[in-house]
């Protein structure tokens, strides 16, 4: 009877702990629960997420849902991550800046007009002005370099640049699939490395580990990382990475494709602010840039297999409790749709899926 009442004692102890680590509204509905068991099948390494890019370098992708929907269908946990995260000796971001490149001439390659409106640009600029100093920002105060991580951080400025892109430098083969109109239509890493600087030159933008610059481009676009191999809509639907430009700084970018609902979001998702494809592109833009802040260099917090922080709860949502049961965030009255990150301090628990513990809305601020 004793050692019944001290089991009884140790589960409410933590689920008080676990409410008090959520600051959300979802936190009341968290479940304790014990990490579900491995089997033989949920080991390994199942998605290549970092890839060495054509010009010579590392660029870590969000893969696609289908990709993860397949390795949930045969018993994978996390995506076919291994947690929790381990730190690898990197530097994180103590004081992010995000700024937001807007690449948007008249038509494509193939001569065909873009389409990336002003509205779908305010819906991503809005999130990541409201990101900061909110739920998923206070995740990262449990992670660290030599300090931990604060909940701070700022939007720096939008640009939008009517500029052409380059010739066609890759094929994206999603156009097999009907995910893209020309696969011709494709710019490549090496194109947006330089766009990233060009653009920087024009608004005296510098570099640093403490500064990203995500990138997003028109429907009908697609882009590599290697040619003809990893590419958007194919194998991933975001990835970021960073350069070392010629004032030998380092420079974070991410790759932000037009957001696609067929392959880069679950199927039924709701659309908060009424435009499915922002929204798509608003969920994988959180994803680049939680990643970036705690991973900025591909050599911080990843783990066993190569995972990032976003990359264990990628497309799970965990409960929307906001706007009707649209929304899973809302900050500052703003309502989005953004899956969960993970949180190596609450590995044991899970909202609604036990195949996805530790990925929450929310983390503690240290």
């Amino acid at each position: 009877m004793q050692r019944l009442w001290n089991v009884f004692c140790t589960i409410a102890v933590l689920t008080v702990l676990i409410a008090l680590v959520l600051p959300n509204p979802a936190a009341a509905q968290a479940k304790a629960a014990s990490r579900a068991p491995e089997s033989a099948a949920t080991s390994g390494r199942p998605l290549h997420l970092n890839v060495d890019a054509a010009s010579g370098h590392k660029v870590h992708v969000m893969a696609t849902q289908p990709q993860v929907k397949g390795l949930a269908d045969i018993g994978y946990q996390h995506n076919g991550g291994t947690p929790p995260l381990l730190y690898s000796g990197g530097p994180v971001m103590h004081t992010p800046t995000v700024y937001a490149i807007y690449w948007i001439p008249k038509t494509l390659q193939d001569g065909t007009p873009t389409s990336l409106s002003s509205t779908y640009q305010s819906i991503e600029t809005t999130m990541l002005k409201e990101y900061f100093g909110h739920s998923l920002m206070n995740n990262k105060t449990q992670y660290y370099d030599t300090k931990y991580i604060t909940n701070t951080g700022k939007f720096g400025a939008a640009y939008v640049d009517k500029s052409s892109y380059p010739g066609s430098d890759c094929f994206d083969p999603a156009v097999g699939a009907g995910l893209l109109t020309n696969g011709n239509n494709c710019i490549s890493d090496t194109d947006l490395q330089n766009e990233v600087t060009k653009v920087m030159g024009i608004k005296h933008w510098t570099g640093g580990v403490n500064k990203l610059f995500m990138v997003f481009t028109s429907s009908n676009e697609g882009q590599c990382a290697v040619s003809d191999s990893d590419c958007s809509y194919y194998t991933y639907c975001a990835y970021h990475s960073y350069f070392v430009n010629g004032s030998g700084d380092d420079v974070v970018y991410a790759n932000e494709p037009y957001g696609n609902t067929s392959v880069c979001q679950v199927g039924g998702a709701p659309s908060p602010n009424g435009f499915p494809e922002a929204d798509t592109a608003a969920t994988a833009a959180a994803h680049e840039l939680t990643e970036s802040i705690t991973d900025p260099l591909i050599d911080a917090w990843l783990d066993s297999s190569g995972y990032e922080i976003g990359d264990e709860c990628a497309y799970y949502y965990g409960i929307a409790l906001w706007d009707g049961g649209l929304a899973n965030e809302e900050w500052d009255g703003h309502p989005f749709y953004i899956q969960t990150m993970y949180d190596n301090l609450t590995q044991s628990y899970y909202l609604t899926d036990i195949n996805f513990t530790g990925c929450m809305n929310a983390g503690p601020e240290l």
